[in-house]
């Protein structure tokens, strides 16, 4: 594990970078649709844009430095499930903390991401389409796949800019050397290359209940079984490393390792926060915890929802209460932005005991609403006004490019790519209805599946040849997605054709890219040789 010395010295790391120069002074690739608004908006976003440096000059004038930017993202959580006192006692649910968050803050009604934790999370590092690098697979050990090494994340376009930079928890971009975050630009990281079920689920444990099924030798057929390793017994998780070194394995894969870990990575932010509070330097942190805890005895098991996830949600918000009430006690509160938000919506296979369904229809997984839209909050007191509640559009993309203008990193936003995050510097300042998106197109792995304009959706899966499917639906009117129809919207059939086809060409002029595979668990120190021989077995599979 990394000392709090040597945490304190990564502050150093990236006092050197700030005088790197620009990539380029061309301008952004937006995506298509984008630039349909940018060219009927162009003179007053720029006359907005002068007006919003003037005020984030004031405040670095006022504080010394840039401000600190905090980003939590967590699992599987449906709008309405947290942030609302009323349906926190309708879902047996209590989260008063990040109900307070929400009073004293922003509440976002339409955030969207995409439908699972790996393009999510791809899509907040890069502020792209998850599609276009390749990233739309939820991988599980060992997967031998990963993030391109030349994907140039937020921590990258920061570091650039004189920012020290640190991600912990739940990271889930790939188990191949190129997608260590430690690699991917961050000073410091302790990440975990798969998602949690493996920590929870492959325990002896969940053996009797059905949890886990054929894993372990006590499950595998007794007279028949050829193929030893057919099962990851020797996979690994949780890794920990500075930019520029190898990393090392954190921790095992016990429950018992994994319970350890839930509290550790909570003290990590915490200890962080500390340490960097004082420098000249401002900080990134992206704190994406692991939520889930199944394995909790009855008496753990303290809510009215009275579930292992309700429960999680309970942990979670302290941890959120925590984190705010140290910035406060540190007096860096009013110069840093904290975003909390979830990364899809609930996971169908677990509930009821699991995330369900609360507002909206669907999913994890699904193009539906209750997919992609989740809940999010934005607090930096005396910057942002309390008790707003936008109901403007906005995606987990955008958080790149708007994390990258306040801190003065613009310049180093890649230049020969499609960019899909927009800038929403504006919203966050001047509250609702100030947005800068009123689009966004949902990916289910490689197919385009829907496209959302203002509050008009249309599905294209199962659309007709010649003739369109009843694939359209007002948002405001049908929330759920259960009255798809055709007719009304005649109107609006080639405007979205039109929106589609404009996607498309950009596509062609900028590729999606192809998987990037390699050996698992490469470049890690401190794994054993079954695991370095697991790594060099899926490497032999592509091979």
């Amino acid at each position: 594990m990394v000392s709090l010395r040597s945490l304190g010295a990564l502050t150093m790391i990236s006092a050197c970078l700030a005088s790197l120069p620009a990539i380029s002074a061309k301008p952004i690739i937006y995506e298509a649709e984008f630039e349909q608004l940018h060219q009927q908006h162009q003179a007053q976003w720029q006359q907005q844009d002068q007006q919003l440096d003037k005020l984030l000059a004031a405040l670095e004038k006022k504080n010394g430095k840039r401000p600190n930017i905090i980003h939590v993202m967590w699992d599987d959580n449906s709008l309405g499930e947290v942030g609302i006192p009323e349906m926190n006692k309708v879902l047996g649910i209590d989260t008063p903390r990040i109900n307070r968050m929400a009073d004293e803050g922003i509440s976002f009604t339409r955030m969207y991401t995409e439908p699972s934790c790996t393009p999510t999370r791809t899509a907040a590092l890069t502020g792209r389409l998850a599609v276009r690098a390749a990233m739309t697979k939820v991988g599980f050990p060992p997967d031998g796949m990963g993030l391109h090494a030349d994907e140039v994340t937020i921590a990258e376009v920061l570091s650039k800019a004189g920012y020290n930079t640190a991600f912990i928890g739940k990271a889930h971009q790939g188990d191949i050397e190129s997608s260590y975050m430690n690699h991917q630009g961050f000073d410091y990281a302790n990440f975990s290359m798969y998602n949690q079920f493996p920590f929870m689920t492959w325990q002896p444990q969940m053996i009797p209940g059905g949890g886990i099924q054929g894993f372990f030798p006590s499950q595998w057929d007794k007279h028949y079984t050829l193929d030893k390793l057919f099962r990851p017994q020797a996979y690994i998780n949780q890794l920990e490393g500075r930019k520029g070194e190898k990393p090392k394995l954190f921790t095992g894969t016990s429950a018992k390792d994994y319970k350890a870990l839930l509290k550790t990575n909570k003290q990590q932010l915490l200890d962080y926060i500390k340490i960097n509070a004082d420098s000249n330097k401002p900080f990134y942190m992206a704190y994406w915890p692991h939520l889930y805890d199944f394995m909790l005895a009855p008496n753990e098991l303290t809510t009215n929802g009275n579930t292992p996830f309700s429960e999680g949600l309970k942990r979670l918000d302290r941890d959120i209460g925590d984190l705010l009430d140290l910035l406060t006690e540190l007096g860096i509160a009013e110069n840093t932005l904290v975003v909390a938000m979830a990364d899809n919506g609930p996971m169908h296979e677990l509930a009821p005991i699991g995330p369900r369904e609360s507002i909206f229809r669907g999913g994890k997984g699904d193009y539906l609403e209750g997919g992609v839209r989740v809940p999010a909050f934005a607090w930096w007191p005396g910057t942002i006004k309390a008790n707003q509640i936008v109901g403007d559009m906005v995606s987990i993309h955008d958080l790149f490019t708007t994390f990258a203008h306040l801190g003065q990193a613009s310049n180093y936003i890649p230049r020969d790519r499609v960019i899909d995050g927009i800038d929403q510097t504006a919203l966050l300042l001047q509250g609702d209805g100030h947005s800068r998106r009123d689009y966004l197109h949902i990916y289910t792995g490689n197919q385009l599946a829907a496209s959302i304009k203002q509050q008009f959706k249309r599905v294209w899966i199962g659309d007709r040849p010649g003739l369109v499917g009843n694939g359209f639906t007002d948002l405001y009117k049908d929330p759920r997605e259960e009255h798809m129809t055709m007719p009304p919207y005649l109107w609006a059939w080639a405007p979205f054709d039109h929106m589609k086809a404009r996607h498309e060409r950009q596509i062609q002029r900028y590729p999606h890219r192809k998987e990037n595979r390699d050996r698992p668990y490469k470049g890690i120190e401190g794994i054993s040789e079954e695991t370095k021989a697991l790594g060099l077995k899926v490497e032999r599979d592509y091979k």
